[in-house]
């Protein structure tokens, strides 16, 4: 297991390096650039600026030196926009606050998607069969930008429950509605995801064999259904927690949290591209991060698998 995990973190190093390049190339080869905008500046004034950031270097040696300042000091650079602050400033304000707003909205999402999924299947063609999945269908087709403004049309102004925006170093009713508004469309796609693989396993030889020596229907799901239903969860959770510790830029927008996602589109809008290429970085980091966890979490779920 220790061999696998180590070879796995050392294909993870290439894996970035490519990441850095390809991110690099593409966003060099996207029209405008950090300087642009609506009062144009002198020539003289763009020459300077980029030569001070080093963009009148040739691609490669912006690419190298990227890294080398990555690898020796742990620096993303400096922001083309905001010339008081660096990438890592930027970074350590927003990562944050997507983290907690994102954990909390997957541990949610999760619990309830699996409970809610184990119980419809349970209840196969049953009318709390038919309730789950209608919920299910309404939460995945319901977007993030119609639940969000409804959810401070409901809650703040018409009740006066919650505050409509802001963070407040993550205060619970500054939490509330940011949570609830990610987490909902994940639970209805883990719901229905984790109904699915319950029915097949329900299904299988081994779970009516169960049946057949007399276990009690409670034990035959949490001692042999269960594990195996699990797994195809497990693929599906890697990715989605990085999404949502990543920052989501419809709940930034909406409830003004101050978190990543806004800072990575704002980013692309005004081709800072240090900020892009940081912040892609440190998604595609935390993905390989999460699937290779996933990927270990596997052996111990299912023994028939071996690395």
């Amino acid at each position: 297991m220790f061999s696998y995990i180590a070879r796995r973190l050392l294909v993870a190093i290439p894996t970035l390096l490519i990441l850095i390049v390809l991110s690099a190339v593409l966003m060099h080869a996207a029209p405008g650039g950090p300087f642009n905008s609506e009062r144009k500046l002198s020539p003289e004034v763009i020459a300077n600026l980029t030569a001070k950031y080093g963009l009148d270097q040739p691609l490669w040696y912006q690419i190298w030196a990227y890294i080398r300042d990555l690898v020796l000091h742990f620096d993303f650079g400096p922001s083309f926009k905001y010339k008081d602050r660096t990438v890592n400033d930027i970074i350590a304000q927003g990562f944050p606050v997507t983290l907690k707003y994102g954990f909390w909205s997957f541990i949610i999402a999760t619990v309830l998607g699996i409970v809610a999924g184990v119980v419809a299947a349970i209840n196969h063609n049953k009318a709390t069969d038919y309730l789950v999945l209608t919920i299910a269908i309404v939460g995945a087709v319901l977007p993030g930008y119609v639940l969000a403004p409804i959810m401070v049309l409901f809650f703040t102004l018409y009740l006066g429950w919650l505050p409509g925006g802001g963070w407040e170093d993550g205060e619970w009713r500054y939490l509330v509605m940011p949570v609830l508004a990610l987490a909902t469309g994940y639970i209805a796609s883990i719901a229905r995801l984790m109904r699915s693989s319950m029915l097949e396993t329900l299904n299988s030889n081994f779970v009516r064999t169960a049946r057949a020596k007399g276990l009690p229907e409670w034990k035959v799901i949490t001692g042999h259904v269960m594990k195996p239903a699990l797994l195809p969860i497990l693929s599906y959770l890697g990715p989605v927690f990085v999404g949502m510790v990543t920052g989501s830029v419809v709940i930034d927008m909406y409830f003004s949290t101050g978190g990543i996602g806004k800072s990575f589109v704002d980013s692309a809008l005004n081709r800072d591209y240090s900020v892009m290429l940081g912040i892609t970085l440190l998604v595609g980091a935390l993905t390989i991060l999460f699937n290779l966890i996933v990927d270990v979490l596997y052996a111990f779920i299912d023994p028939k698998i071996r690395y």
